[in-house]
């Protein structure tokens, strides 16, 4: 029998998770089939690699020596895809992900086109739906990663920034703040504002930048609390109120003119854009290729 990475991945999996059962809920196999794979492992290195308990699997000296170099197999099958995804043009296979609402609506679709053109063989699809509910489906296995407004902090989970965005502050076209280069901190008290819901990240950013930059937000006139990003843009542009929105989610009115794009003086609401998928699963070559796009490509010439 010949040592094999399949192996090694299903033997940290189990290290991980401290349990036959976990590990292969996590690896979509049934729990005779991981036990199957670390007998085999055991009789090739000729050792007992774990203790085996009612309640939990503990590694053995055997198998806290082996730990590290598993890990490192893995990293190294990851670095490699990474590295070999730039050519694999015609590579096919489908990508299915989800987006949060502001990455969803607004900056994939700019970006899908040209990964398409680059890779026409791999087929999309996209679920645009909330923080949470991609949270729940990329545990549930449902989905093979998200992309997310914030940095989500699970043992689980595997979080990185992949792409870089700002927010700004929105005023109606005619306002008296688009009379401004640089609107300071202290005139945005004195203005109705439109915002998203508690809990989004958009309404998450803008709080704690301004919160940072000494502003009260209790201050702030909040007038209407609206659930979708478009919601938001169609009150300021009739004149409801103002917002702080990502400026590529107003690209078109402000190209129009009936919505206007200010910095707030002295604050800088730049966030980023997160990928967020299971620790224990060796992403697709499809993803792979996608987030490697992302990462590596000049985007500013889509966005």
């Amino acid at each position: 029998m010949a040592l094999n990475f399949h192996q090694l991945h299903i033997f940290y999996t189990v290290a991980e998770k401290g349990s036959f059962s976990h590990a292969a809920g996590a690896l979509h196999m049934t729990q005779p089939a991981v036990t199957m794979q670390i007998q085999s492992l055991e009789d090739y290195f000729g050792t007992k690699l774990f203790i085996r308990s009612t309640k939990r699997v503990e590694l053995t000296e055997a198998g806290r020596t082996l730990l590290p170099f598993a890990r490192r197999s893995i990293d190294l099958i990851k670095e490699t895809d990474q590295g070999m995804s730039k050519f694999t043009h015609m590579l096919e296979g489908r990508l299915h992900l989800g987006a949060s609402l502001t990455v969803g609506e607004y900056i994939l679709p700019r970006l899908l086109g040209p990964f398409s053109q680059e890779y026409p063989n791999i087929s999309v699809s996209m679920k645009v739906i909330n923080t949470k509910q991609i949270l729940e489906e990329v545990m549930a296995h449902q989905l093979t990663f998200g992309l997310v407004e914030a940095e989500v902090n699970h043992p689980d989970l595997h979080t990185e920034a992949v792409l870089s965005d700002e927010l700004k502050l929105i005023v109606p076209s005619g306002h008296p703040l688009a009379a401004f280069e640089q609107v300071p901190i202290s005139e945005l008290v004195h203005y109705p504002f439109v915002l998203r819901e508690q809990g989004s990240g958009t309404r998450r950013v803008m709080e704690e930048e301004l919160v940072k930059a000494g502003c009260d937000i209790s201050e702030l006139k909040i007038v209407m609390e609206l659930g979708s990003t478009g919601a938001v843009k169609s009150a300021v542009e009739a004149g409801l109120g103002i917002s702080i929105l990502s400026q590529s989610s107003v690209k078109h009115e402000a190209a129009l003119g009936v919505l206007h794009v200010k910095s707030v003086e002295n604050v800088s609401f730049a966030r980023s854009f997160h990928a967020i998928y299971l620790s224990s699963t060796l992403l697709p070559i499809s993803a792979v290729t996608f987030l490697t796009f992302l990462r590596e490509r000049d985007l500013s010439q889509w966005l």
